[in-house]
């Protein structure tokens, strides 16, 4: 049995998992880093087929043979799980694999399932258990694969695991170039082209409206956009989801996006060309009566507002 564990210097994302039919490639962002990789062979992987249900548990069904497991880490990532794992899914099926089974959070089975499936161990693989989605298919040489998607504060995270007979011996993946930092001209690009852009990685607990020490990939390009075009202006935006009142809301957007501000002050840019507000609820880009509009509706926006 040979198991290996390696760790790749960050890189964006191509991933050549070929079967001796297809070659199936998956892409993801820029910014995309692996964090660990364990091949087995032979081994065996419990391939999670339903939600969790307390008389059952987790059904699975068990392939062997040469089982790849991966983590990936999308760094300073404004998407949210559902925007990652959707063009993941789409690519999957173009590739002509059965989708067996695909969940959210609660309809997974919340805690239960989370713990009741395989996970690579954090910090290489994190998971929300009130925000992440999984996705089991099986492909045309009958191997599997699923995915395990969630974020958490500062970047995005999936696991794919591959498992089957079928496997090549090249089966895991190897990154190709090195990764898209958050680069300051295209984030002004999209500033001056759509007058506003989604800072995703400010990301906050539940209530909380502090950043604490750690770097903001978003915000150290925008100080350094400010640097270049002193005659720009920017105004941050806070937005809540739908949870409690309005007032509550609006005074926990107003601090989240103020939070913003001294985070550029302390990089440097003048007052004068930086702002802030919040709105609460008031400008969904999502419903509230989910957890993936939820996670989508609590975010900061910057906003261009000169007139020059």
């Amino acid at each position: 049995m040979t198991n290996i564990t390696r760790r790749l210097a960050e890189a964006s994302l191509l991933l050549c998992l070929a079967v001796p039919a297809q070659a199936l490639e998956l892409s993801l962002p820029p910014g995309t880093r692996l964090m660990a990789e364990t091949v087995t062979d032979p081994g065996s992987y419990a391939v999670p087929l339903g939600p969790w249900r307390e008389e059952t548990g987790v059904p699975v069904t068990r392939a062997e043979g040469r089982v790849a497991r991966q983590a990936w880490r999308i760094d300073a990532s404004d998407l949210t799980s559902l925007q990652i794992l959707a063009p993941l899914r789409e690519q999957v099926t173009k590739a002509g694999y059965e989708i067996l089974f695909d969940c959210a959070s609660a309809r997974c089975g919340g805690f239960d399932f989370r713990f009741g499936t395989e996970v690579m161990p954090a910090p290489e693989m994190y998971v929300d258990l009130t925000s992440f989605r999984f996705l089991a298919a099986r492909g045309p040489e009958g191997d599997y694969l699923t995915l395990l998607v969630s974020r958490s504060n500062a970047a995005g995270y999936v696991q794919i695991i591959r498992a089957g007979a079928a496997l090549p011996e090249d089966t895991a993946a190897t990154p190709v170039a090195a990764p898209a930092a958050v680069d300051p001209a295209d984030l002004g690009a999209r500033l001056e082209a759509q007058g506003h852009v989604v800072l995703r990685d400010l990301r906050f607990e539940s209530g909380a409206s502090t950043l604490g020490g750690a770097e903001v990939a978003s915000l150290d390009a925008l100080a350094q956009y400010l640097r270049e075009n002193p005659s720009r202006r920017i105004l941050f935006v806070g937005h809540t989801d739908a949870v409690g009142s309005l007032e509550a809301n609006t005074a926990l957007s107003r601090l989240r996006a103020a939070e913003a501000v001294s985070y550029l002050r302390n990089k440097g840019v003048p007052a004068g060309q930086i702002g802030s507000d919040g709105v609460g609820y008031l400008a969904p880009v999502a419903t509230n009566l989910t957890q993936d509009g939820r996670e989508a509706n609590r975010r900061v926006e910057a906003v261009l507002i000169s007139t020059e």
